[in-house]
């Protein structure tokens, strides 16, 4: 009897169910939610999908419901999108499966499938209340593109990211969830940044890190994508994030080693970090404080387990019971600063070294490093002054600096910095702030200053006499500090400082072997772990180099024959040829021949030459596309023609036309990418079927996936006619396809849209234009 019960109330569930996904299918209908009619083109749709997107991006419209209602224009513009999708909507009132049949078929197979054998089938329920469930988790780790690209991206600098990608209609989703949710408590209590991504409502950021499947789990550090490839285990996961950390952040400390790891706050201007633990590997919790803050701190790490280590702790006085952190500044044999706590956590670590980033009497190595020291005044009660000894560079440390550093560990204030600077490796800098003559050649001197501004004004007081040290000069030093406190009028010079130079700045020469071995890293992992379309880079360097060589073979041996073949011309051909090079001209026929000296080869680019003239053109080559129309196509690739001949020598450009009355759709979203990288307008304006990019011209690199823009300036003669026309322009209807009336424009005007063009392309082969990258070049339709 109980079973019999049990069973109806499971056919009940089941019947409430297919209800409530009957229901929900009803209540969202695409059509009204893009506000079209069920008779709309493709292009309708499209043109209805742009409008409501960019009213509703979460990023410009700040209303509460913007988000949901974006969700709800994303998924209605992937079903009317989709023909296939479309028609099963049309038809059965769904668009996730292929056939509408073959759905009402499986539910029905389902239902006799549970009620003969009490079999659950967890996709019986589809996703109404797993994807719920998952939002729920997910939703304060979403992204968006402008989020990631301007929060994830300059923050991964200091912490790894671990970022998963779903969808709706992912089984593999729902499995992994158990386990995504132990590995993010985990990490991200560790300092890890967690992020998820919604491949159908981001697309865009989705195929901009290369995910391709759902679901998938990638890290990022350094702005560089790894992508976890091992079963999805919460220790697999942790080793995943642990291996994107560099190699050297913690280095093991013993007593060999201890006095020379401590020694070396001189050469790297950096505090050192002791973290005395029983763990024999670095714990990952220190691995990341190391890698937040690896540009102020150097870490070590001890093992009180080892033999041998117990002359260390004994020394500086650390229990080996409990985890113990050390930090050392200019004196190696006591530490500046401790902490010791059984249960470390992120939050206490990164305030105590947040209270110890500095040195006491830190060197000034850079530009950067005297800002953060030396800040600008911002009000009268936050003055900052800076104690600046001006010093020569010595290996051990010398009577003049260990004075100083005496006298700022005893003088300790929070409106008075102590530091110094080499005055051999920054002498423009110490010039500045020492007077004239030869009372400080090759002395120590001490200056006073405070910043007024970031441009390098400052006033300053430099103490008449050289700084040897003494107790006078001690003395001399304590009271301008006092009487500072009461007079701020006491700096009483003036002057603008220089930049200083960086001097930890690593060489050019090891900055590209670094490149080049990440590089190399990048390609081995490859090899064995990434799918074939993370392996298109790596496979299209291999065939290019393959066809560079062979290729510059087989040019060699055509050209010698064509040597001799060309000594054997006539003397009339040669001067015709050399007429050529005086005047150049475009032809009908130069697009489908080869390109004689004297002409210019422009190509028109249509869907057939779409894909080798920019796609899959080779690294390092451009395309220069200029845009036109049927009935400004003569006049503009004549004056187009005589503006880039004198660039036609590099074999790096291709030069194309794009007809504007073909492809304007290809060309706006293109221009899109021209704007912000995450900011959508609000709305089309009034003119937007009326834009004029007759003129425009588009340098396409098609292996890094960006291009530069020219904009044609507006000459005089055009500008007084649009003037004159301004009456015409708004009886114009926004559905003219010629866009804007010509009302009298010639030929000249036209060809002036093209009069700066070749100084345009100078700075193209400058590489001093802005760049716009997109995440993939569009298809041509």
């Amino acid at each position: 009897m109980e079973v019999k019960k049990l069973g109806l109330s499971w056919q009940f569930l089941i019947v409430l169910v297919l209800i409530l996904q009957i229901l929900s299918a009803l209540d969202f209908d695409p059509y009204r939610v893009l506000g079209v009619s069920r008779t709309a083109s493709q292009a309708d749709i499209k043109k209805a999908y742009k409008k409501l997107a960019r009213e509703w991006h979460p990023d410009k419209n700040k209303d509460p419901g913007a988000e949901d209602k974006f969700i709800q224009i994303s998924k209605a513009y992937e079903i009317l999108s989709n023909e296939e999708k479309r028609s099963n909507y049309d038809h059965y009132g769904d668009a996730g499966e292929s056939q509408g049949h073959q759905k009402q078929q499986q539910r029905e197979y389902r239902f006799r499938h549970f009620h003969e054998n009490f079999y659950f089938d967890e996709s019986f329920f589809h996703f109404p209340f797993n994807s719920e469930r998952r939002d729920s988790i997910d939703e304060k780790y979403l992204l968006h593109f402008s989020h990631y690209v301007n929060e994830v991206v300059p923050d991964s600098f200091k912490k790894p990211y671990l970022i998963k990608i779903t969808s709706d209609w992912c089984f593999s989703c729902i499995h992994i969830e158990p386990v995504w949710k132990e590995a993010v408590q985990e990490l991200e209590g560790l300092g890890v940044g967690i992020g998820v991504v919604h491949a159908g409502y981001e697309r865009r950021l989705a195929h901009h890190l290369g995910a391709h499947s759902t679901p998938s789990i990638l890290g990022i550090i350094n702005g560089k994508v790894s992508f976890f490839h091992n079963a999805v285990v919460r220790e697999n996961l942790r080793q995943f994030v642990e291996s994107l950390l560099p190699g050297n952040l913690v280095e093991k400390v013993t007593n060999k080693n201890y006095v020379r790891f401590l020694s070396g706050w001189q050469q790297e201007n950096k505090p050192h970090v002791l973290l005395f633990d029983q763990m024999p590997a670095v714990p990952l919790l220190y691995k990341l404080t190391a890698f937040a803050h690896k540009d102020y701190l150097s870490f070590g790490y001890v093992h009180v387990g080892l033999r041998g280590v117990e002359e260390m702790t004994r020394q500086f006085n650390v229990n080996v019971y409990a985890p113990t952190i050390l930090i050392f500044k200019e004196h190696v044999n006591k530490p500046a600063d401790a902490i010791q706590a059984r249960g470390m956590k992120k939050q206490v670590i990164d305030d105590f070294i947040a209270q110890n980033k500095y040195l006491l009497a830190a060197r000034l190595t850079n530009q950067k490093l005297f800002h953060e020291l030396c800040p600008v005044k911002r009000s009268h009660r936050q003055r900052k002054y800076c104690v600046i000894l001006l010093t020569a560079e010595a290996t051990n440390f010398n009577k003049p600096f260990e004075a100083f550093l005496a006298f700022a560990l005893a003088n300790t204030q929070d409106t008075v910095r102590f530091v110094h600077v080499y005055s051999n490796r920054q002498q423009e800098f110490a010039n500045t702030l020492l007077p004239g003559g030869d009372t400080f050649r090759g002395k120590s001197a001490v200056s006073i200053l405070e910043r007024r501004n970031t441009a390098g004004r400052v006033v300053y007081k430099t103490l008449g006499e050289p700084w040897t040290g003494s107790e006078s000069d001690k003395f001399i030093l304590l009271g301008y500090l006092d009487q500072l406190r009461k007079d701020p009028a006491l700096l009483s010079s003036e002057a603008v400082l220089p930049d200083l130079t960086d001097e930890l700045a690593p060489m050019f020469l090891l900055r590209w072997l670094y490149s080049a071995s990440d590089y190399i890293s990048d390609c081995w992992g490859s090899i064995f772990h990434n799918d074939w379309r993370e392996m298109m880079p790596l496979l299209s360097l291999v065939f290019s180099a393959l066809f560079i060589l062979f290729g510059t073979v087989i040019v060699q041996a055509f050209s010698d024959s064509n040597d001799e073949r060309e000594s054997t011309l006539p003397e009339k051909e040669e001067a015709h040829e050399k007429a050529g090079k005086t005047e150049p001209s475009f032809t009908k026929e130069s697009s489908s021949k080869v390109p004689k000296k004297g002409f210019v080869e422009v190509t028109e680019l249509t869907d057939i030459t779409y894909t080798s003239n920019l796609v899959r053109l080779r690294p390092g080559h451009m395309n220069v596309v200029l845009i036109l129309s049927n009935s400004t196509k003569t006049s503009l690739l004549q004056k187009f023609a005589l503006e880039v001949y004198t660039f036609t020598g590099s074999s790096c450009l291709h030069f194309s036309f794009l007809s504007l009355d073909k492809h304007r759709e290809w060309l706006e979203y293109l221009l899109e990418f021209a704007q912000d990288a995450a900011p959508i307008p609000n709305q089309y304006d009034k003119h937007f079927m009326e834009r004029d990019y007759t003129g425009y011209v588009l340098a396409l690199n098609g292996h890094k996936k960006y291009f530069c823009l020219f904009k044609p300036p507006k000459p005089v003669e055009e500008e007084e006619a649009l003037g004159s026309c301004a009456d015409l322009d708004s009886s114009l209807r926004l559905g003219d396809p010629r866009g804007k009336p010509s009302c009298g424009l010639g030929a000249k005007p036209l060809k002036g849209k093209l009069s700066r063009l070749s100084l345009w392309m100078e700075r193209l082969l400058e590489g001093s234009l802005q760049r716009f990258y997109i995440p993939s070049w569009p298809e041509l339709d």
